[in-house]
């Protein structure tokens, strides 16, 4: 598909001298007036399955209107319970603002998929989405795109991540927002973390354990949720273990606003009640580890670290993310990261991390970050994902300028 692909663009060499310009103007506009982006038609053809089992979508602008790229969408977290299908909720920014008709709005055709799989997706999510590459080339016969851009929120900013540094032969660039690519192993720690930290300022009000889940407790959540967490999170009699809760586990919220308290508690619960066996299950052993852990925030630290309950990893577990789920930070196509810094479920020290392995990689120059100093996750508004997406296509096609003269010259 590589020398398709490069002749292909040989062919379309004009495309890269009027695209930035074309963009530029159109996303000016659009950034403009944000809620005009949905205006224009997308046309989405049936559902299909992929090879693996997977369910895809492609839309396309309207007849004449395609710009020969392609986005792709990697799609976020589903529970493991849920019925395999394309998240319609996800499609959708905060402001109602539609995926499909925002990109096809701009020209690019845009193709999305389920994944095989619902719950932990990571590892056969880069997979599926190569497939998608290929479906919409040979099956959907739209032929080479131009260039391809792969766009992604939470696990599927992982997920996008992993394939742009794996897959580079596949996509041309990457957007990656609010997803856990700094380390993965710190990431479940952290939702392992908050479910000791829960356990131990409010005893026995969750039933199993943090590496144990009742199927119980799965099937009738939200009203466990509703009648008896919340009762108990919010009781004001509470509120000075709850306090001790978010300062011992680092979880972001804004202080003085009960709603982000709460949210930032259930989010954390959520996913540990809904993850934790599947996790276990694909990762083949328990990743949660907490022996060496010393935590502080408390009111009284030493009897905290003395009664808090430890747990430690199977090295199974931890092979399995460290071969399959850990990011290195070397790239050689272009990536763009976002993300908010009050980030309640991927905390944004993900960022940095990362950053450390892009410098040590020495491939600073192909990633580019954007920080909103915003609480919640993947909470952005329509201008901010639209200029993280011209900062991604003007990096691809930057880089392929440069590229030009090799390419026209050939072997």
């Amino acid at each position: 598909m590589t020398r398709r692909r490069l002749t292909t663009r040989i062919v379309r060499l004009i495309f890269v001298i009027i695209a930035p310009v074309a963009l530029a103007a159109a996303l000016g506009s659009l950034l403009a007036r944000p809620a005009e982006a949905t205006s224009a038609s997308s046309v989405c053809e049936p559902d299909g399955v992929q090879p693996g089992g997977a369910i895809y979508r492609i839309c396309m602008p309207p007849l004449g209107s395609w710009n020969g790229d392609l986005v792709i969408y990697a799609h976020g977290y589903v529970p493991y319970n849920e019925p395999l299908a394309i998240p319609e909720n996800q499609l959708r920014l905060p402001n109602g603002t539609s995926l499909p008709e925002l990109v096809n709005s701009l020209g690019f055709a845009f193709a999305a998929t389920s994944y095989r799989t619902n719950g932990l997706a990571v590892k056969d999510g880069v997979e599926d989405l190569v497939e998608l590459v290929d479906i919409f080339i040979y099956t959907a016969t739209h032929g080479v795109p131009n260039h391809i851009y792969l766009t992604g929120v939470s696990e599927g900013g992982l997920i996008t991540t992993l394939a742009i540094e794996q897959r580079p032969d596949v996509f041309d660039g990457g957007l990656a927002a609010c997803g856990p690519i700094g380390d993965f192993r710190k990431q479940i720690d952290y939702f392992g973390d908050f479910r000791v930290l829960f356990d131990y300022f409010f005893p026995r009000l969750l039933p199993g354990d943090p590496i144990s889940i009742p199927q119980s407790l799965i099937d009738n959540w939200p009203t466990y949720y509703a009648t008896t967490l919340r009762p108990a999170i919010l009781d004001p009699a509470n509120a000075g273990k709850v306090d001790q809760l978010l300062r011992a586990s680092n979880a972001p919220y804004v202080p003085g606003v009960t709603s982000t308290i709460e949210t930032s508690i259930y989010d954390a619960l959520l996913y540990n009640v809904f993850a934790t066996n599947d996790g276990i299950a694909k990762l083949g052993g328990q990743p949660f580890d907490n022996q060496a852990r010393v935590y502080s925030g408390s009111n009284n630290d030493a009897r905290l670290n003395r009664k808090v309950q430890r747990f430690s990893a199977d090295q199974a577990a931890l092979d399995e993310i460290d071969a399959h789920y850990q990011t290195t930070g070397l790239l050689t196509v272009p990536l763009v990261t976002l993300h908010t810094t009050l980030d309640q479920q991927v905390p944004y020290w993900h960022e940095p991390l990362y950053r450390v392995k892009v410098i040590l990689n020495d491939s600073l120059a192909l990633h580019w970050h954007g920080e909103i100093d915003r609480y919640g996750h993947c909470y952005f508004e329509a201008d901010e994902v639209l200029g993280a997406f011209l900062q991604l296509v003007s990096m691809v096609l930057n880089r392929f300028r440069q590229f030009l003269p090799m390419i026209a010259a050939g072997p």
